[in-house]
């Protein structure tokens, strides 16, 4: 739905269903939003130092005029912060304000804050609601999106979590027009990794419009955002707890990358980098095992290069430590792992193979 300003993507979970709002200004729209579903009070506002400075005085602003008394967390910016640590200080910093069960926290920042705030909401007190404001393009198209939330673990990203739906998510696309370049950058992997599983025409319209979005074209901005968050929504709407199947395919690029993010220590690569080459490699895996052709491959390895996304994996990185942090990631089962591999642009299918049979065609 859209209203000219806003288009309204809803993720259908029967009475657990949600609106992911995505325009342009909207970001003050939470406290008036969060009052009409009935919220008053304290809240919760978790957010990192960088995005806070940046934007935390409108949020604190919006749910002020709204009647919410919020207590501010900010944490350390970066992929490593989002740790037993930093939760462990959340939930001290919560306890300690008074919260209660039913007061809301707000995440305010991209995918780290993201999940930070879903799992301590998902945990403490036995569940507080959540509302999702993501300021990347990453977290917007993805990670906001579905319920996923977690921490890392030292043997692997997001092994520690739980599933717990937003009430809403607030899609901003004027956020990004601060991001560094780099996580803009970033966050493309995962809008070109929709197209590759799920919509032929929106890859093409990457192909064709690469350069207007790298641009901020707000427009496109949108309408991109939109269309990837509709994606999401609808794989998650069939498959919330990746039962079927159907959300596995979400994951198509990540088991090579989350193992690359894993034997660098989630320091050499930002996440839809690690994901970029790791698209790239599975669908020269794909290749291999016979399921593509090579038109396939190059067009993807040609768009995901075009947006300045690495798409070799480093030859320096041990195959067999990928292959064992691939059989060390969530999805893996008995040492097999669900494979996201691809079959034609718009279409994937799961198989099941080794961490070692994936490293060895890298």
């Amino acid at each position: 739905m859209t209203d000219g300003t806003t288009t309204e993507v809803v993720v259908d979970l029967g009475d657990r269903s949600y609106p992911v709002l995505v325009g342009s200004g909207i970001l003050s729209s939470v406290g008036p939003r969060l009052a009409a579903l009935g919220y008053a009070g304290r809240c919760g506002l978790l957010t990192s130092e960088r995005v806070g400075a940046l934007y935390r005085r409108p949020v604190l602003d919006s749910l002020r005029a709204a009647g919410f008394d919020p207590l501010v967390i900010e944490v350390d910016d970066g992929e490593e912060h989002k740790s037993l640590a930093t939760l462990s200080t959340t939930w001290d910093r919560l306890l300690v304000s008074g919260i209660e069960r039913g007061s809301p926290l707000v995440a305010l920042g991209g995918g780290v804050i993201g999940d930070l705030g879903g799992f301590a909401a998902a945990t403490l007190l036995r569940g507080l609601p959540v509302v999702q404001l993501p300021t990347t393009l990453l977290a917007q198209v993805d990670a906001a999106i579905g319920g996923k939330t977690g921490i890392n673990h030292p043997r692997g990203k997001n092994l520690i979590g739980a599933f717990h739906q937003p009430r809403f998510v607030i899609a901003d696309v004027d956020t990004l027009a601060t991001l560094p370049r780099r996580e803009l950058v970033a966050g493309l992997a995962e809008v070109i990794k929709y197209g590759v599983i799920g919509d032929a025409h929106l890859f093409a319209d990457l192909e064709r419009r690469l350069e207007d979005l790298l641009r901020l074209d707000r427009d496109l901005l949108v309408r991109v955002v939109a269309t990837s968050c509709r994606q999401k929504a609808s794989v998650v709407s069939g498959d919330e707890r990746e039962v079927t199947g159907l959300r596995a395919t979400l994951n198509f690029g990540h088991t090579i990358g989350h193992a690359i993010e894993a034997v660098t220590d989630y320091r050499r690569f930002l996440h839809g980098e690690a994901v970029a080459i790791g698209m790239v490699a599975a669908a020269s895996v794909s290749r291999a095992l016979g399921l593509c052709d090579g038109d396939a491959v190059a067009r993807i390895r040609a768009v995901t290069g075009r947006a300045g996304l690495p798409t070799e994996v480093p030859a320096d990185l041990d195959r067999d430590a990928l292959a064992e942090a691939m059989r060390a990631d969530k999805k893996s089962q008995r040492g097999t792992i669900r494979f996201v591999a691809l079959e034609a642009i718009g279409r994937v299918r799961l198989v099941d193979v080794t961490g070692a049979e994936i490293a060895r065609h890298l």
